[in-house]
């Protein structure tokens, strides 16, 4: 990159490099690399347990009343590829990471090589400036999304959420159904619904059995009464005492 590209990623960043070397690390992929220590694999590591200890002292500093149950789910959901992978779809990492042949053939990036590149970034930040300076970058990121999390009560879990329910309402355990799939190998998506008993609940696409299955049991748990959405697109559980078994009849005499 020349002098007038770092500036304009650096402004991306919200932060400039002493070390202008560590930048170019960050977004060089090991497809790209003439050796994989030259790529952002290294820095990816790095970042990866900076961002787990700031995403931690926030939690331990902020969240006072949670156990250390409660405070590793919001952890794993704030912290995870697919959370990272949108932060820095957000930022426009994927844009600016130098990918060789084999790998910017593809349309779209898979989350883990995106959110890999935002991982880098993070270690590079914190070789090149130090912690105080690499928090202020994740958590001027992640302080929102990271709250929103220890408010909803469910952490994105929506499968473990709708297992608790079905328990809790007697009814038969959740079945998760594929009923469709499209795209090329690498980069699949797939339909899914949940079935409970005789009943089958809205379907939904994923870009991977595992996010439809989540969004799936997201409807069920909604036609069941558990969560609702807010009009900001928000999913909050509703009180456990609101919740009714929709098998059961209801009328009274």
């Amino acid at each position: 990159m020349d002098s007038t590209e770092y500036q304009q990623v650096e402004h991306l960043l919200g932060y400039s490099f002493e070390n202008r070397e560590l930048l170019d690390r960050a977004l060089t992929h090991a497809s790209k690399a003439d050796h994989r220590l030259d790529s952002n694999e290294r820095l990816e590591f790095l970042g990866d347990a900076v961002l787990g200890m700031v995403v931690c002292e926030y939690l331990f500093e902020h969240f006072q009343d949670l156990l250390e149950g409660e405070l590793t789910k919001i952890k794993s959901t704030v912290v995870s590829r697919q959370t990272c992978a949108e932060v820095a779809l957000d930022m426009g990492l994927g844009e600016l990471l130098r990918l060789g042949k084999g790998m910017s053939n593809h349309d779209e990036l898979p989350n883990s090589v995106v959110a890999a590149v935002y991982e880098s970034i993070i270690g590079a930040i914190f070789v090149d400036g130090g912690l105080e300076v690499t928090r202020q970058f994740i958590l001027g990121k992640l302080r929102g999304r990271i709250d929103k999390a220890a408010r909803s009560g469910h952490q994105y879990n929506f499968k473990s959420v709708l297992q608790q329910s079905t328990q809790q309402l007697e009814m038969e355990p959740p079945q998760y159904v594929v009923l469709d799939e499209k795209g090329p190998d690498h980069a699949k998506c797939f339909e899914v619904c949940v079935e409970v008993g005789a009943r089958r609940f809205d379907s939904c696409w994923g870009p991977s059995k595992k996010h439809a299955e989540q969004q799936a049991a997201l409807e069920a748990l909604i036609s069941l009464g558990v969560a609702e959405r807010n009009d900001e697109g928000d999913v909050m559980l509703l009180d456990s005492g609101d919740t009714v078994n929709p098998f059961v009849d209801q009328s009274t005499d």
